[in-house]
């Protein structure tokens, strides 16, 4: 086999192996709203939320190609921003 044949598909360092289960991240972003000050407005995380689900660059359903981060995660954080080359798909 040729080692182009065993590279992964999608993100460069990510294996099936990797994945988190959707209630898990569920529960990082209940523990994020423990905090409200550090959050965006539920509207505000919606849109981001849709953004992110509309991308092409989403994988696995959750995760960010650019960053490697969980879009539920970082779309709820006040702070956070969207990592794409060339331009925020947020705001």
């Amino acid at each position: 086999m040729s080692a182009l044949a065993s590279k992964p598909e999608g993100c460069k360092g990510c294996r099936d192996s990797v994945h988190v289960p959707e209630a898990q991240i569920d529960r990082m972003v209940e523990k994020l709203e423990r905090h409200p000050e550090s959050c965006a407005s539920v509207e505000r995380y919606e849109a981001r939320l849709a953004r992110c689900t509309a991308c092409g660059d989403l994988q696995y359903g959750s995760t960010c190609a650019h960053c490697g981060c969980f879009v539920k995660v970082r779309a709820k954080l006040l702070a956070g921003t969207c990592p794409k080359p060339g331009g925020s798909m947020w705001d």
